[in-house]
Order: structure tokens, then C-alpha cells, then sequence
């Protein structure tokens, strides 16, 4: 992304940059925080800051453990496959906690169905390319 891809609005781009600074702290939040995702954050963030700053996206894209990711997701909608097995292990657990939580059948089926789109959605993008050093062995 380039400086064309910057925003022309002074107020717009202060906006997006207060957008990206409090994704990225939710993002930190969640890190430690059971219940509140990170990746979601971090990806509005990444992208918030790609219309506003883009010195704040290099830092992003540049971030020793959430960069890779980044990238990866930005460049060639790749997602790591331990991160499609995590989030579908996570989806199945919530559903059969609904299963167990709520009576209303209609609900479960229909959250189930769309657990299972978000499955099927995040085992049909790509996986990244492992780095040189893996790939060489």
C-alpha cells in the first residue's frame, strides 16, 4: 500500500488512526483477556491504519509475532493452519455450550449452520508459505 492509498481527509484520517490505536489496545487485551479476540481487532487496526498512516501500517506488518499473520492475511488471504484448527476447535466448544445453555432448538441450528460457514469459509483460504529457512530442509 502506498500514499495514494491514504485517505485525503484531515478529520477522516484522525478518526481512522484513533480507530486503528484503540483496535490495536482491545487486540492487547484480548491477548490476556478470556472471551475478547485479537486477531479481528488487530486486522480493523491494520487496515484503519493503512488508510491513515503509513508509517503505523509498516509498524503493524512489521510486529515480530503479530506481523507474519498480517501479512500473510493482507497479501494473500492466508491463514496458518494451527489458526483455522484453534478457531473452529473454539466454534465447536461454544456451540455445544449453547447446546447445552439455551432450549430453543431453532437457535442452536441456526448458530450451528453459521459456525459451520465461518468452518467451511476458514478451511478454503490459503495457508502461508513456510519462511526460507523451514522450506530449505
Amino acid at each position: 500500500m502506498d500514499e495514494q492509498s491514504v485517505v485525503n481527509s484531515r478529520v477522516l484520517r484522525w478518526l481512522l488512526r484513533a480507530l486503528a490505536g484503540l483496535c490495536i489496545g482491545l487486540g492487547a487485551i484480548g491477548i490476556v483477556l478470556p472471551g475478547l479476540p485479537t486477531t479481528p481487532f488487530l486486522l480493523v487496526a491494520a487496515w484503519a491504519a493503512g488508510k491513515s498512516s503509513p508509517a503505523l501500517r509498516r509498524r503493524l506488518r512489521a510486529h515480530p509475532h503479530f506481523g507474519p499473520a498480517l501479512v500473510a492475511w493482507q497479501d494473500h488471504g492466508a491463514i496458518p493452519r494451527r489458526a483455522k484448527w484453534l478457531a473452529v476447535t473454539l466454534m465447536a466448544a461454544s456451540w455445544i455450550l449453547l447446546w447445552f445453555s439455551i432450549e430453543h432448538r431453532g437457535v442452536i441450528g441456526l448458530v450451528g449452520a453459521m459456525l459451520a460457514a465461518m468452518a467451511v469459509f476458514l478451511f478454503t483460504r490459503p495457508e502461508p508459505a513456510p519462511p526460507e529457512s523451514e522450506s530449505r530442509n
